[in-house]
Parts: structure tokens; sequence; C-alpha cells
């Protein structure tokens, strides 16, 4: 059973494209169309998640929001309640991920702003915003391409960047960075591998600290393997950066006013509108009950590799903070254990069966 609500078409802005090559993104036995760009659309990945629904006869169960799911020891099974339904399972896999829903950080004064204050999960288009002075909080890859976006809409945006974020080209030399850091390490240690990321990253696009934007310590795929914070790569948004028409804001917001924003290195600057690119969260402690599986934040106590598996039937993908391919090693070993539980049942009935056909 899927409880499913398709952000999708709703809450996606209108220029997004995979950051990655679509063979890295597509789902098991089903391949993203082979006539599809490289790096498809929002619309065209969309069509091929629909287009595997119907091919594999999955029927979603669209606009219901799971209140709370919980082990029924009376019953021996998991009951999940909507606000229409109620569902029964011996499994209950939650595959909600580390980005469930919006994060908006307190800020002091935000409630009193004369403007439009938007998380970029409502985002939509630069359109809305043109001519204006935009401020962005916050600086990973929804930060760096909303800001592009504004930046081709005419408007003004100044970008907060507080903290230390790795920014890497999409492609070098034509090849995703993605791919080849993924074929590397099939041959080399992480630590090899992420010095020839930080290599290419200087020679491609230069010393961001110069631009206000300085590196973690951390190399990008140890932080990644380790935070779940990930590199941002860049599709233009650093060209704008240096030309000046992205305003990097190194130090963060110490209050916002009436009509803009008092930074903490004692700057203020007015502002027509403020987008929050402030990231997403884990929302499993708001309606998962009864289970000590999860911590406060929402993420497996035991790490990766075996964060896949609780008690009860309960199985988790998607929180092993290592993106799409701790995703698909989470539900391979889901499928799999699964499946074995099956088979197991199967061959016990039918040994049951036979001892019962031998004392008649």
């Amino acid at each position: 059973m899927i409880v499913w609500l398709l952000y999708g078409k709703q809450r996606t802005y209108d220029r997004l494209k995979l950051h990655l090559p679509k063979q890295f993104c597509e789902l098991p036995l089903f391949g993203i169309p082979e006539n599809f760009p490289k790096y498809p659309t929002k619309h065209q990945f969309i069509s091929y998640i629909e287009a595997y629904a119907n091919h594999f006869s999955i029927k979603p169960i669209f606009k219901q929001v799971v209140e709370k799911a919980e082990f029924d020891k009376s019953i021996g099974l998991w009951r999940v309640e909507t606000r229409d339904f109620k569902y029964f399972s011996r499994r209950l896999i939650v595959a909600t991920g580390e980005n469930a829903e919006s994060m908006r950080p307190e800020i002091a004064g935000i409630e009193r702003f004369d403007g439009p204050v938007v998380h970029t999960s409502r985002y939509k288009s630069g359109w809305n915003f043109g001519n204006q002075r935009v401020l962005v909080v916050g600086c990973g890859n929804s930060g760096m391409e909303v800001s592009l976006d504004l930046c081709r809409h005419n408007a003004s945006p100044h970008m907060v960047v507080r903290n230390t974020v790795h920014i890497l080209p999409r492609e070098v030399f034509g090849f995703s960075t993605f791919g080849i850091a993924m074929a590397l390490l099939k041959w080399l240690p992480l630590g090899l591998v992420d010095k020839f990321l930080l290599l290419v990253a200087n020679f491609t696009l230069g010393n961001t600290d110069r631009l206000g934007i300085r590196r973690p310590k951390t190399s990008p795929i140890e932080l990644k393997n380790t935070t779940g914070k990930t590199p941002v790569l860049d599709v233009g948004a650093l060209f704008q950066i240096k030309r000046g028409k992205i305003k990097v804001m190194m130090d963060g917001v110490r209050e916002i006013t009436k009509s803009g924003a008092k930074f903490i290195d004692g700057q203020e600057k007015e502002f027509d509108s403020i987008i929050l690119a402030t990231g997403y969260k884990s929302n499993v402690p708001v309606w998962l009950k009864g289970s000590d599986f999860f911590t406060e934040e929402g993420l497996p106590k035991t790490p990766f590799p075996n964060s896949w598996k609780g008690e009860k039937g309960l199985y988790t993908v998607g929180f092993t903070r290592r993106g799409i391919l701790g995703t698909a090693s989470d539900s391979v070993k889901i499928a799999t254990d699964i499946a074995d539980h099956w088979r197991t049942i199967k061959d016990t009935k039918k040994i049951s069966n036979s001892q019962i056909a031998l004392q008649r």
C-alpha cells in the first residue's frame, strides 16, 4: 500500500531540471526514455514516474496525510491512520526520507516584514519577482538555483551564505562530475576521489573563497556521508555571482525589519521579498508512534548501512544521508528481505500441507 502525496506538479519551480544525468535517476526494470535529454525537465521526469506507475499497475492514493502510524500489538499489525481512512499491514516501509517537509528557521522580526516570505518549496518562477530586490536565505542547491532564476527575470537576489559549502561543476569536459566520481569510487579510496573533485572544482570554478563562499574543511563526499550535506552542483549561478548579478551576503541575518533586513556585520538593506532556501527535514516523529527506532530529528538511530530495518516489520528508506545511491541500496535490501520472508512462509505452508496429507 502506498500513501502518496504528489508534490511534483505543484511544488517545483518552473525551470527545474535534474542535476544528475538521467541514468542515475531511473527506477528498476523500466528506464527513462532514450529520447529524453541528459538532464530531463521536471515535466519529463514526472511523466516518467507516471508511466512507471502505470506500467507496473502501482496505484498511489493521493492527498492522504498520515496522522498516525503505530504497531497494534492486539492484532499484530501496523495501523496507519489518515484523515479519511485506516490501513492495516504486516509491514510498514517509512519512505518519507530526510526531506519530507520544509524547514523554516526562527529569524527575529520576520513576522513584521511587509513583503511576501516564501519557502523554496512554494517557489514557482522568478517572473513573480521581476525587478525586485530579493533576500535569499540559504546557499544550497535550491538557494543557488532560485538566485539564478531570479537573475534571469531581472530581479536582484542577495544570497545569505552563512555556512561553508562545497560547489562543484555539474560537468567536466562534457562528462557528469557525479558520474566520474561514482566510477572512480569503484577503484580508488574515497579520500583520493575527494581530492580529485576539489582539484577539478578549483581548476574549473576558481577559488570560491574570494567570492565569499568558503569551502568546508571536510571534503565533499565525506561530508555528504557523515552529515548529509550535499555539494552544490553549479548550473550557472557562480558565473552570475562573479558578474555581481547575485550578491553574496557573508554574514547571517540578525533581524528582519519592516522593509528589509539587518545583518550581523552591521549592514542594513531593504528588500521587496524574502525567499527561504533553508532546506528540509524528516517529519517521522510527528506521526510514527510507539517506536524508538528514530531519533528526535527523525533519523534512524542505527547508522548506515544497517539503518534500513527495524522490528515488527518496520523498514526505512531514504534516510542514509547518501542520496540516491543510499536509497537504492536500502530499497534492494528491503525488497530482498520481504521476498525471502514470503518464500519462507510459502515453503512452510507446503511442508504443513504435506504433513496433513500424510496423516490422512
